[in-house]
């Protein structure tokens, strides 16, 4: 049985299309990775301080990375997570745009101080950062050393 082009086609962007998201509730590993649905995600054009950094800030360390971590875990909560698979990067992790309720949590990351843009990949949280950074929000209430 041969299938019509219109249909053949059809078919092969909801393959496509199913493949590239992963959905579902997450569990927070970092303050830009994530276990959704046992499938580590790392967020698309940002990059936080990892779970054991320190930063400091009037001299002294503080456990930025574990708030990074809090904060994205509150952002996430227990809502389902939609990710849009952009690529792997260089440990085979998923890199995705992930959205909870419609919010990118990449750019509030960014936006909240709690993450950097990686600007080699993603130019459009350059100006979340800037304003986090000159605001002193999050991590950047100290000296924020990059990830």
């Amino acid at each position: 049985m041969r299938l019509p082009k219109a249909i053949l086609g059809l078919l092969v962007l909801v393959a496509v299309s199913a493949r590239a998201e992963v959905v579902g509730k997450a569990r927070v590993i970092d303050g830009s990775t994530l276990d959704v649905g046992g499938r580590t995600v790392r967020l698309y054009g940002i990059d936080a301080p990892t779970e054991a950094q320190s930063c400091t800030q009037d001299g002294k360390p503080w456990p930025c990375g574990r708030e990074a971590s809090f904060a994205l875990a509150f952002q996430v909560g227990d809502h389902w997570l939609t990710c849009e698979d952009k690529g792997r990067d260089r440990e085979d992790r998923i890199l995705a745009l992930c959205r909870v309720g419609g919010k990118d949590l990449g750019r509030l990351m960014v936006a909240q101080g709690w993450a950097l843009a990686d600007r080699r990949v993603r130019q459009d949280y350059a100006a979340d950062e800037d304003r986090a950074r000159a605001a002193r929000l999050g991590a950047w209430r100290g000296d924020l050393v990059a990830p």
